[in-house]
């Protein structure tokens, strides 16, 4: 039987959702899964809705594209808006509450993604990672070392350090979650 995961990755451009899809998108490919990619920003760029959408499965990948997300992630209020209710029945929603403050079910996890990063790392431009590092601690969808080395091969240089701090206060955040 085969196992699919389709994941979504939302926010605002800038927020660094597209990077988080391709690092997702990477452990899986170090964890020897079938994976693809896609993405989708505005002609704004930065400061317009961006998402990545990332399929992951232990078969090969007929159809490529997020049909219904089992795992939503969204870094802000409009790709909550937006994304938010385009899930599978019992898909996990995920939410940077730092930006979210509306949820379209009672289901979500909130978590102060940016405070996390600010906190952990020393820059809000690594929440998208604190995020990851959540997603992957509540589903185990990849390996926390294939991530790891994920982050190391595609981060900007010289960013691994403040990013792998990211990524290990969103595993925390992540077990303080678990029940």
């Amino acid at each position: 039987m085969s196992t699919r995961y389709e994941i979504r990755v939302a926010g605002t451009g800038g927020q660094g959702t597209i990077l988080a899809g391709i690092l997702l998108a990477e452990a899986a490919i170090r964890d020897g899964k079938n994976v693809v990619q896609t993405q989708s920003y505005g002609p704004e760029a930065r400061g317009g809705a961006s998402r990545s959408e990332v399929v992951i499965s232990d078969q090969e990948i007929n159809y490529p594209k997020v049909i219904e997300a089992d795992i939503t992630l969204c870094m802000s209020q409009e790709a909550c808006d937006r994304y938010g209710r385009m899930m599978a029945r019992g898909g996990l929603l995920i939410l940077d509450q730092d930006h979210v403050n509306r949820a379209p079910t009672t289901q979500a996890v909130h978590v102060p993604m940016t405070t996390l990063a600010r906190d952990a790392a020393g820059r809000e431009l690594v929440a998208n990672v604190v995020g990851l590092g959540v997603l992957v601690g509540l589903t185990n969808i990849v390996s926390r070392k294939a991530l790891e080395q994920a982050i190391r091969a595609r981060v900007p240089k010289g960013t691994a350090e403040i990013n792998l701090k990211a990524l290990a206060a969103g595993f925390e955040a992540a077990s303080d979650i678990r029940p």
